[in-house]
């Protein structure tokens, strides 16, 4: 089997993930994180739409980690996103994790919101 490289261009894959914490691009964040074409930072959980919203026009979608498990978000958040032009699929916070990178090795215009797990 040959093995490949993926290469980034310069965004930050999310490297790993444990209770409570996220490593993305060499870093730990602890806490509820967005990963946003511009770089990660804290998110304020399904209250904070406004952070996602402003990405509107590098992204097109957005993965929502909802923690250990996959849960329904709330309704405003959902279609606050969805007004906005903004494609949400939501699964917990591992799938998320991996599919973000999968996304983001293929060179697409996502995000990722997630909730810790644990």
């Amino acid at each position: 089997m040959e093995l490949n490289e993926v290469p980034f261009d310069g965004l930050k894959p999310i490297e790993g993930y444990g209770p409570g914490f996220f490593r993305i691009g060499g870093a730990v964040h602890e806490g509820a994180v967005v990963v946003l074409p511009g770089g990660v930072s804290e998110w304020g959980g399904y209250g904070d739409t406004a952070t996602l919203i402003r990405a509107k026009g590098d992204v097109d979608v957005v993965l929502v980690g909802t923690g250990r498990e996959i849960a329904q978000v709330p309704r405003a958040f959902r279609e606050a996103l969805e007004e906005a032009g903004l494609g949400v699929e939501v699964m917990g916070s591992a799938a998320a994790c991996r599919t973000y990178n999968v996304l983001l090795g293929e060179g697409r215009r996502i995000a990722a919101a997630m909730l810790p797990a644990g």
